[in-house]
Order: structure tokens, then C-alpha cells, then sequence
């Protein structure tokens, strides 16, 4: 088997460095909870996955070259962002609203809903925030489509170099998005004082919404 490791681990790296929808996915659920960030970061590589499959077998390409597909999944895509964004920006303004009834400012009281959650439902909802952030994002298929088949040499099997090198990507993700919950993870007691969580959730928001109208808006 023979690719190009040097170029691809420099071509995911800035990729995953670079932040996007999972970024933003995985880093707001562990600062919810380390659970749901582990979870998110689990469900984007899982959708990673499921863009690699079908990269390896070739349903990309008929995403890519039917105009109709490629725009269905760009705007369910989108959708679903403006989705989180919007209940971030909701969440923001009950966290305002029970700041301003609160005699500490220091300490934000956890709703009722996030304190009732259990661990198998933070999970779950993680997962599935960043399993469908991912496999929603056409970008991600046409990575594989387009870029990871230029580290592809023909001295082998091109199906099980693409299965190589999207594995790779899959592992490095984990590392990364594992590393990113553990910073998360830490920031908690800051993120969680009202004004600033208030700030946080406001501000994440409308970046899922800009980034969602943004998906939708490319032609």
C-alpha cells in the first residue's frame, strides 16, 4: 500500500484545526456535560464513517454529480443548524431571565431539565448532535471524494486506501475532539457563572445559524 501520509496527516490536521459545525457541536455538549461532549465527538466520527463507506463504494459520486442530492443534504444540513442555533439563542435568553431572578450572580442554577437528565440521555443526545452535524454536511462527503483520493497511489488497491486513510482521519478526529472535551471539560465553572454562559450560548448560537444560512446560501 502506498500514500501519501506526510500530505494527508497535514491536510486533516488543518482541517480539524480549522473550526466548523463539529467543533462547535462537540465543544458546547462537554461544556454541558463530558458525557454529551464525549458522545458528540463519538457521533461526529461515526458520521466521518458513513462518509467513507460510501466514498469507498461510490455513492459520493452520485451525490456529487446529481445536483438534486447534493442540494437535499446541503439543506437538511442547514437546517438542522439553524435548528441548534436557534435553541442555543433560546437557551440564552432563559439563562438571562433566571439570572435576573437569581441573588448570587456567581453560581448559575442548573435547569431542571439538565439536572434531570441521566447519563444514558446525555448521551444519546450528544451522538445524535454529532452524528447528523456530520453526516449532513456534504463538505465532508466531497472531502473524501475529492481530496483524500489525491493521497491515493496506484500501486494498490484504491478501496483500501481510501478505508486507510479515512480510518487515519477517524482516529485523529477522536484524539482531537477527546482533547477538546478534556479543555471543555475544565472551562465548565466558567461557562456556567449566568452572565457568561448567557454570552456563550448567545454567541454559539448565532454562529450555528450563520454557519447553517451560510450552507444554504452556497450554490
Amino acid at each position: 500500500m502506498s500514500v501519501d501520509l506526510i500530505g494527508f496527516l497535514g491536510v486533516v490536521l488543518v482541517a480539524y484545526v480549522v473550526p466548523g459545525p463539529d467543533f462547535l457541536v462537540v465543544f458546547r455538549s462537554a461544556v454541558e456535560h463530558p458525557t454529551k461532549g464525549r458522545a458528540a465527538a463519538l457521533g461526529a466520527q461515526a458520521g466521518l464513517c458513513v462518509h467513507m463507506l460510501a466514498a469507498a463504494i461510490g455513492l459520493s459520486v452520485i451525490a456529487a454529480r446529481s445536483p438534486a442530492v447534493y442540494d437535499a443534504i446541503r439543506l437538511l444540513g442547514a437546517a438542522y443548524l439553524v435548528y441548534l442555533g436557534v435553541r442555543a439563542v433560546l437557551a440564552a435568553r432563559k439563562t438571562s431571565a433566571g439570572h435576573e431572578t437569581e441573588e448570587s450572580p456567581d453560581v448559575a442554577p442548573q435547569s431542571t431539565r439538565e439536572a434531570t437528565l441521566s447519563t444514558g440521555a446525555q448521551w444519546r443526545s450528544g451522538f445524535a448532535q454529532g452524528f447528523l452535524t456530520n453526516v449532513l454536511n456534504p463538505k465532508a462527503a466531497l472531502f473524501f471524494l475529492s481530496i483524500l483520493p489525491q493521497f491515493v497511489h496506484g500501486g494498490g488497491s484504491v478501496t483500501r486506501q481510501i478505508f486507510f486513510l479515512g480510518v487515519l482521519d477517524v482516529l485523529i478526529g477522536l484524539a482531537y475532539w477527546f482533547a477538546l472535551v478534556a479543555v471543555a471539560t475544565r472551562l465548565r465553572a466558567v461557562l456556567a457563572r449566568p452572565k457568561i454562559r448567557h454570552r456563550w450560548e448567545l454567541t454559539t448560537g448565532w454562529l450555528f445559524i450563520a454557519i447553517g444560512i451560510g450552507v444554504a446560501a452556497v450554490a
